[in-house]
């Protein structure tokens, strides 16, 4: 397996990882619940399905997964989001273990689980090549992997590339929009699998409140946005803002002073040999 280099890995991690620490994506995960749920709907769950939620968040996908039966272990590199999800899990009365862990390095034996699910998470692990090997060894045979992937044709791809104008990512990360590329995906679930499902679906984001309040809800809780506002020196994290306000509004779908945002993603569902 050819693994993308990367210089400083462990640095790289690290970086990753305070990003998300940061902010409140508890906040902005509240958007795509639906999308979550949807996704799950679809999958034909079954009691005692043995299910690994990979960069879980605060636990949009794991919590409905165990409302309709599964066995639900959920996985992140931010242990505040797991501490929301932990909450979330006692409120909702379902019980799911939620532990640390990175994607790229998944600490389950081979052939643990019959599904592995990742909405909007595992796109951005750094390398993935390592990913999908992870991915696809704790899966047993006949089991899924499912996916979804933020199109690079879609809002959230926008709001991706401005966040990387003002903040390049390291050199030899792999654009996470790749994976939103049916025929890069089926390139990546090419050996080891069986069937390759790919379907469109469209989230939409909706806020009580106008284009300037929205992006100022981003840049105070969407973990990446703030991260990159942070880096910026005054003039630049003006400019930054003006940028966020003109992408909001050209994308505003709404017209009576609040915002309505679509965004496509791909459903992936991968079928291990």
């Amino acid at each position: 397996m050819s693994v993308t280099p990367i210089p400083d890995i462990d640095a790289l991690k690290a970086r990753i990882k305070a990003t998300w620490t940061g902010g409140d994506f508890g906040v902005i995960a509240h958007q795509i619940e639906k999308s979550n749920q949807e996704v799950v709907d679809s999958l034909g769950i079954r009691p005692g399905l043995k299910v690994l939620d990979i960069a879980c968040g605060t636990g949009n996908s794991a919590i409905p997964l165990a409302r309709q039966g599964a066995e639900v272990i959920g996985v992140d590199i931010a242990p505040n989001l797991l501490e929301q999800a932990r909450t979330r899990a006692r409120e909702a009365g379902v019980e799911i273990r939620f532990e640390e862990g990175d994607v790229e390095q998944l600490a389950f034996p081979d052939a643990s689980f019959d599904l592995l699910i990742s909405i909007f998470g595992a796109m951005f692990a750094p390398r993935p090549e390592l990913a999908v090997s992870e991915m696809k060894r704790v899966v047993r045979p006949g089991g899924r992997i499912v996916m979804a992937n933020w199109t690079a044709s879609g809002f959230l791809a926008r709001s991706f590339k401005l966040n990387m104008k003002y903040a390049p990512p390291p050199p030899g990360m792999a654009p996470p929009l790749l994976w939103g590329d049916p025929a890069v995906v089926r390139e990546r679930f090419r050996e080891g699998f069986s069937k390759v499902e790919i379907t469109p679906r469209s989230a939409v984001f909706r806020y009580p409140y106008g284009v300037r309040e929205t992006v100022e809800n981003q840049i105070t809780y969407s973990p990446p946005t703030l991260r990159t506002f942070q880096s910026l020196d005054a003039e630049g994290q003006s400019a930054f803002r003006r940028e966020m306000e003109e992408l909001y509004a050209a994308g505003n779908e709404a017209s009576d002073g609040t915002v309505l945002l679509t965004s496509e993603f791909l459903q992936v569902v991968a079928t291990r040999t």
